[in-house]
Formats: C-alpha cells, structure tokens, sequence
C-alpha cells in the first residue's frame, strides 16, 4: 500500500469518525438495503416482469383484453393523466370527507354507549347492523335522500366508516386500567374528569386504528357509490371504461385508485405518529 492510499483511507476513517461524534449515521444510505423495503420491491418487479411477459396470461387462458399488459395501462395514464388525475381528487374528497363524518358519528356513538351503558350499549348494535348493509342497498338510497352530487357518495362512506369508529372508540375507553381508575375515584374525580384524563386518552391508538381500517374502507365505499348515480370520479370512468371496452384505461382507475388508498393510509399513519407519540403504546 503507498503512501497515498493509506492516506485517503485515513481521512475517510477520520470523516466517519467525525459523522458519528457528531450524531450523524455515514450508513444511513443503507437502510434501503433493508429486507422489509427491498424484498416487497423486487417482489413487486417480478410480478410485473411475468404479467408484461404475459406469463399469467398462458397460466390462467386470459386473452389481452381480458388482463391489459402494464405497458399498455401505462399507456392509458399517460394519455388520460390530467382527467384521471381530476377524478382521483373528486372521489379522494368524497372519500375523505364521508371518513370525517361517519368516524365522528362513531366516535361520539362510543362516547355515549361508555357514559350510558344501559342506553348507548344497542347503539352499538344498530350500527354494526348499519354497516352490514350491502353498499350496492345503500347507493339507491342515499341518492334518493341526497341526490346525485357528492353528498350521496359521502353519505355511503359516513355509514361504513361509522361502525369501525364506534366498536374500536368503545373498546378504548372501556379497557381502562382499574387501578388508574381507582385513583381517579380517590381524588374525587367526577365523571367527565374521568372522560377527559382517562378514558378518552387511552382510547386514542384504538381511534387511530379505526382511522386507519376506514381509510382504505371510504375508497370503497367511493367508489362503488359512483358505480351507480355519478358523473365524476374513478368509480363512474371505470364502469364506463368497461363498458366502451376500454380495458387499459379501467385498469389505470383501478391503479390510481389503490395509489390513492395507500396514500391516505400513510398519511393517517403519520398524524398517528405525530398525535400520539407520547402514549405508553408507542415507547415500545
């Protein structure tokens, strides 16, 4: 080794050296390497690999009109991006604005079935029995009742969220620590002391739980409610696409839809990590 060599390898040392007394991590690059992200990505290149090879195709006897090529969807969001686009924003709101709705019904459903255990426990029971419902039943309904703008199609998604939000708002407040509780009762804490400090607090990572299962829930809801009495949106282009035959741009709606969905579930993720990061929950 000469005399440059051993010098360069010197100063990269002393650089990294220096990253870490100064709390910066040199191989912070590799945590892409890391087996949860790369796996699911190679996993996913292969998938696409066989489906564009028309591998699935052979397997499953499907012609091209039946399962489009990627490339040929590609194609199709290219050439529709600024309507695709349009449409995805259009049925993210109703999405997101009948999650907000039907979440703080559940919410306050669980508040009451926690308060009034006698009274508000068959709330529970009526809104399980709500969500039940087919949304196919609901959609004629809701139209009848709201119309065909957005308000249809937020009304659908207020009623699926709305059970997730009561049952999993209940649990958290109802699952307190007695001995929390006791101590509540020791200091002479009234009831909404106990709401407040207590019961509502250690409810929060079961809220977000239910804001999670509902963000992917409310696309569908969405979207099947634009199947049926809609002018705008993914639902209503991806039933006219199939309709005109015109596979690669219905597949495209699908492909923004589910881009849109995992959006919104990180995004709810986030809030969680941000809102909620001093509960015991999260120190694990």
């Amino acid at each position: 080794m000469d005399s440059n060599t051993v010098h360069e390898f010197a100063s990269s040392n002393n650089v990294i050296k220096t990253d870490i007394e100064q709390g910066r991590d040199p191989w912070k690059f590799l945590k892409w390497l890391n087996p949860g992200f790369v796996l699911p990505l190679l996993a996913g290149a292969l998938f696409l690999l066989l489906w564009e090879l028309q591998i699935f195709h052979r397997i499953f006897d499907l012609k091209k009109y039946q399962l489009p090529l990627p490339s040929a969807i590609a194609e199709a969001m290219r050439d529709n991006l600024s309507l695709l686009l349009s449409y995805t924003g259009y049925t993210l709101t109703e999405a997101v604005l009948g999650m907000l709705i039907g979440s703080g019904c559940g919410f306050l459903i669980a508040l009451a079935a926690t308060a009034w255990p006698r009274w508000g426990g068959g709330s529970l029971t009526m809104v399980a029995a709500l969500n039940a419902v087919p949304i196919v039943a609901l959609a004629p309904i809701m139209n009848l009742w709201f119309g065909d703008g957005i308000g249809s199609r937020a009304a659908i998604v207020t009623a699926v969220t709305m059970a997730a939000m009561a049952i999993n708002a209940y649990k958290g407040m109802a699952a307190v620590d007695p001995l929390a509780l006791d101590l509540m009762h020791s200091y002479a804490a009234g009831k909404r002391a106990v709401f407040r400090h207590l019961r509502i607090q250690n409810s929060l990572p079961h809220v977000f739980t239910a804001l999670k299962i509902n963000a992917t829930a409310s696309m569908i809801g969405a979207i099947v409610g634009e199947f049926f009495f809609s002018s705008r949106g993914l639902g209503y282009l991806l039933s006219n696409s199939i309709k005109v035959a015109k596979m690669p741009l219905g597949w495209a709606c699908i492909v923004l839809a589910a881009v849109a969905g995992v959006i919104f579930y990180l995004v709810v993720e986030r809030l969680e990590k941000v809102f909620i990061k001093w509960h015991p929950s999260r120190r694990a």
